[in-house]
């Protein structure tokens, strides 16, 4: 008994195999999860480093407001102890910090400012630190009448 394939037949069977064939199917997942994992992997790690710059720069703004609100104390100290706390801890991860200490009569404000060293290209994540606090006075204490 002689079979005979036909060129149609040739045709239909390819086209029913070309569904079920899956060689190369490793190399084509591999090629677009790996970059998509390595920039997830790279995200993760940018995002810790904006929460570890902003703790950074809110130690600094509350050591400021510490040394601006006391009795005695001035803009320009708070100003130096922001510098000596940045020059400390924020090395690596604040980059280009800006500090702004105010002292009125009645509240003491220090801003801190800056950005994030960057680990993945163009993404250039903004740091704000605010604290905000009474200045100490004295104040006479009322005679008793």
């Amino acid at each position: 008994m002689i079979i005979r394939v036909t060129t149609r037949g040739r045709v239909w069977r390819r086209l029913c195999d070309f569904g079920r064939n899956e060689r190369g199917s490793v190399t084509a997942e591999l090629v677009l999860a790996a970059p998509a994992l390595l920039l997830l992997l790279l995200l993760v790690a940018q995002f810790a480093l904006w929460a570890h710059a902003t703790h950074v720069a809110q130690t600094a703004a509350s050591q400021a407001l510490s040394a601006a609100r006391v009795q005695d104390g001035s803009s320009g100290d708070g100003h130096a102890r922001a510098t000596a706390v940045l020059a400390q801890l924020g090395a690596g991860p604040l980059r280009d910090p800006h500090v702004a200490v105010t002292r009125g009569p009645e509240q003491s404000t220090v801003e801190i400012s800056g950005h994030v060293t960057p680990v993945v290209p163009f993404l250039n994540l903004p740091v704000r630190a605010r604290a905000v606090g009474p200045s100490e006075r004295f104040v006479e204490p009322k005679a008793n009448e």
